[in-house]
């Protein structure tokens, strides 16, 4: 179960989601303590329990403690970054992209070595073809936009299309992973991994693959 946070729009676990161990058989602190005092009393005194075993249980119980600490500060700092990327742009890959009402759609390639140029193809839900256009390879990331133009110079409806890139390698095309500009809207946090993700207009980015924000 999770809850959202009405100021930022990030979404965070609630203390019963954040364990993966189910609630009946999770143990705090003050009930590994009594269960230490029970071995205690019901030890036999002829043979009592060699202390430093006790020791090692509460150097463990206090390890876990630690790390558990050290997750929950984690997950903090995680969500933190991610709700000041609320309301911008990032480049993170990706192959759908948004085209609002006289809008364009953006984005970067990681062009290969020897690379002469790269087409951008973009298609709609059903996968035909909109357009397709080329762009000149740069050093570093090379940017390209759609207008929203068709082939025919048509004007393409709002919605989500798919971004494919591929480039020209020594006389053969081979393909390339493309990166998509689109607007971070909320944050969420998986309470299982604690990974954190964005939710754009072009669909979830996990917060670790954003490449710029804008």
């Amino acid at each position: 179960m999770s809850t959202t946070n009405p100021v930022t729009g990030s979404t965070i676990p609630s203390a019963s989601s954040s364990s993966a161990i189910p609630v009946n058989m999770q143990i705090n602190q003050a009930d590994f303590l009594q269960l230490i005092t029970a071995q205690l009393k019901d030890q036999n005194p002829m043979s009592p329990a060699d202390p430093t075993q006790f020791v090692s249980q509460l150097e463990g119980m206090s390890e876990v403690s630690s790390m558990q600490n050290m997750q929950n500060s984690l997950a903090a700092s995680q969500i933190m970054n991610g709700t000041t990327l609320l309301g911008h742009s990032v480049l993170a890959p990706g192959s759908t992209g948004t085209l609002v009402a006289g809008g364009a759609i953006n984005g970067a390639v990681n062009a290969p070595d020897g690379a002469a140029q790269l087409t951008v193809t973009v298609t709609d839900s059903s996968g035909n073809t909109v357009n397709a256009f080329k762009v000149a390879t740069q050093g570093g990331l090379t940017p390209f936009s759609w207008n929203g133009t068709t082939s025919a110079g048509a004007t393409a409806p709002a919605g989500q299309y798919g971004i494919s890139v591929s480039a020209s390698v020594n006389g053969s095309t081979q393909p390339v992973d493309p990166m998509i500009v689109s607007k971070v809207s909320t944050v969420t946090i998986d309470p299982n991994t604690q990974s954190v993700d964005v939710n754009t207009d072009s669909g979830i980015v996990p917060l670790s693959s954003i490449v710029a924000v804008m």
